[in-house]
């Protein structure tokens, strides 16, 4: 006999996958109406809030990466042709533009015409770029686009692996050589290891590894979660420590609670992949504690701040759409875990937030994020460098799966 408080649950779980399937739909068809870019080919690279289109943008390998990403485990949820279309369209841009054929790796950027312009190789760029081409693989069965991130996989370890220390350096010139700048973006340290990277990495490995399941690559999946839960996850804290030098010594104080939350259900996500029962008990242990300290950067109306600095007790004030994202799907594992329904009403919470205040309901997609007072910030893109169709879009595919599942 169902209790009721069980049947609360149910009705809630069944709500939350009808929005969240309607709610993938809108992201998925926005991106397939405004963002082609049928005289360049491939993607615009840059659309403002209002929708306008900004000429000869520069256009960036990790949205390109992550529309391929988003599209191919849409397909792979839903085979709608449309998705895969869409997918297509991606891989032959990457593949033709953005790989470089004469060194390896991915470059940074490209002109709105496909010629290289920043061709840095940043370790973050071709890590999204193994996780869209497994992802891709599994939607169209295209064996190069496996090969593809096999390769990739091979660079980065060769090149950018710390074999002496562990872990893996940021970034490197397009000849695969040491350089001097090797942030990801101007509000970044400049320093040799990074949390963000790591985390990715560790993303696209697992999804990797869901293709060509190798040895070589489990034990560098168990690796890299022991590199989190050794360096990364402050044991006093619980939040993840933002940068280090190459031995791994601290070096950032700022909080980034999106990351946090992401962080939870990523790392169980890979624990799960390689099946390491020891592992996986561990992080599970560890994902309760990261959302509980997430839980401080949490406003009364169930969104998540953006950044806390402890040095100047300076909490940023603005909400990311993709930090929202990742706290639905990170607070609902964390209910997962332990079944403690406080978790799944954070989550819910936050889904109700969104719905409020970063759904752009007359242009389409979800707004790069709010203010304290609830305004829109105008000035962020709608789709750019950054502004991709990933968080949000994985976030409806993964809690979708996992209410269909419970």
């Amino acid at each position: 006999m169902e209790t009721t408080a069980e049947h609360t649950i149910k009705h809630q779980l069944d709500t939350y996958k009808k929005e969240l399937t309607n709610e993938l739909g809108n992201i998925l068809n926005y991106w397939m109406a405004n963002t082609v870019d049928e005289q360049d080919g491939g993607f615009y690279g840059k659309i403002d809030n209002d929708n306008n289109v900004i000429p000869a943008s520069p256009k960036g390998s990790v949205l390109n990466a992550r529309i391929l990403w988003s599209f191919s485990a849409a397909y792979n949820q839903n085979p709608d042709e449309h998705y895969l279309q869409m997918a297509e369209r991606a891989y032959q841009y990457i593949i033709k533009y953005f790989i470089d054929a004469e060194f390896g790796g991915v470059y940074w950027t490209v002109d709105h015409l496909g010629n290289p312009l920043d061709t840095k190789k940043q370790v973050y760029a071709s890590a999204f770029t193994i996780y869209a081409l497994s992802e891709y693989y599994k939607a169209s069965g295209i064996g190069e686009s496996k090969q593809k991130a096999v390769d990739l996989y091979h660079l980065l370890v060769d090149k950018s692996y710390d074999k002496e220390r562990t872990g893996y350096l940021e970034a490197f010139t397009k000849e695969w050589q040491p350089m001097g700048d090797l942030r990801l973006s101007a509000k970044d340290a400049n320093e040799k290891k990074s949390m963000n990277t790591h985390l990715h990495v560790l993303e696209a490995y697992t999804t990797l590894y869901s293709i060509w399941p190798e040895e070589e690559l489990r034990r560098q999946i168990e690796t890299l979660i022991n590199n989190f839960l050794d360096h990364i996850i402050d044991s006093e804290t619980n939040h993840l420590v933002l940068f280090f030098d190459e031995d791994w010594n601290k070096r950032s104080d700022t909080v980034s609670y999106g990351h946090d939350i992401e962080a939870t259900w990523l790392l169980l996500e890979a624990a799960e992949a390689i099946d390491h029962h020891e592992l996986i008990e561990k992080v599970k242990q560890q994902c309760v504690k990261i959302s509980d300290a997430t839980i401080s950067g949490l406003d009364t109306d169930g969104g998540l701040w953006y950044e806390y600095e402890p040095a100047e007790d300076h909490l940023i004030k603005e909400k990311h759409w993709w930090v929202q994202a990742e706290a639905m799907v990170g607070f609902y594992n964390t209910w997962q875990i332990n079944n403690n329904e406080e978790y799944l009403d954070l989550s819910l919470r936050n889904w109700a937030f969104v719905k409020q205040h970063l759904l752009d309901i007359k242009n389409g997609e979800w707004f790069w994020g709010v203010y304290a007072n609830g305004d829109v910030m105008q000035t962020e893109d709608k789709v750019g460098i950054w502004k991709c169709p990933y968080h949000n879009s994985r976030a409806c595919i993964e809690l979708i799966k996992r209410i269909s599942r419970q």
